[in-house]
């Protein structure tokens, strides 16, 4: 795998150094709480991007999956893992395109599980964006590919748009004091709102809120999930309802 991208950002005035990675993200579960009940498996996956150059990201991506002390093996005190596949993809920036993909198998359960991890390369070349769920399916569905792995993939597709916003963002001038660095200077998303049209009910061209809004190219306005940290943090956006 590459080396860490993130030693660029040294410089960075964040609480967080550049090595306290978990300072970065709230690693906390994501799901409710399950006092009282029984686990008998966990699956996790854990997708993270990073920003080598101002024209390529790296997406890497695992998928685990463990079985709970004492289950496979009586009086075992220790959890046991079953499958851990880790995925690495470089992509090229406006474009969204794979120019390098590496698979890894680190658990598995059959002897012959990692002869399919070169297959894989056939993702070099595909666009992550549009389409990208479809030709995953195609290539490695079924018997044509690892299950875990290409679920992997299906959920990492999604993170290569999410990055292309946080890529614009990274180019907005942050300012002296805390901006909101979303959109164009006008408040409006500018032409990259169109990555997102029918993507989901919010930007489906034939009624979304989000998708008519955009289209009329009227400002976007603060997003749900920042409205509290804009509060928090006192910025001027002139866009606040």
């Amino acid at each position: 795998m590459s080396a860490d991208p993130t030693a660029e950002r040294a410089d960075r005035s964040d609480a967080a150094t550049v090595n306290d990675v978990d300072l970065w993200f709230d690693t906390g579960d994501a799901l409710p709480g399950d006092t009282g009940l029984e686990p008998i498996h966990d699956r996790e996956y854990r997708v993270r991007a990073y920003r080598l150059s101002a024209d390529t990201i790296l997406i890497r991506g695992a998928v685990r999956d463990q079985k709970p002390p004492g289950l496979y093996i009586s009086h075992d005190p220790d959890p046991v893992t079953v499958h851990h596949m880790v995925v690495e993809l470089e992509v090229t920036f406006p474009a969204l395109e794979i120019q390098r993909a590496e698979v890894v198998f680190e658990t598995f359960p059959h002897d012959t599980c990692g002869s399919i991890t070169d297959h894989y390369r056939a993702l070099e070349g595909l666009s992550i964006a549009r389409g990208f769920s479809s030709r995953v399916r195609e290539l490695f569905g079924g018997p044509r590919g690892c299950t875990h792995t290409t679920a992997l993939l299906l959920a990492m597709g999604p993170v290569a748009v999410q990055c292309a916003w946080s890529m614009r963002c990274w180019d907005n001038d942050p300012g002296d004091v805390p901006t909101l660095r979303i959109g164009s200077a006008d408040g409006s998303l500018g032409e990259a709102w169109k990555m997102n049209a029918n993507t989901c009910h919010e930007w489906a061209e034939d009624g979304g809120v989000a998708y008519a809004q955009a289209s009329r190219g009227e400002p976007w306005g603060v997003p749900v999930f920042l409205r509290d940290r804009v509060a928090a943090l006192g910025v001027d956006t002139g866009l606040v309802e």
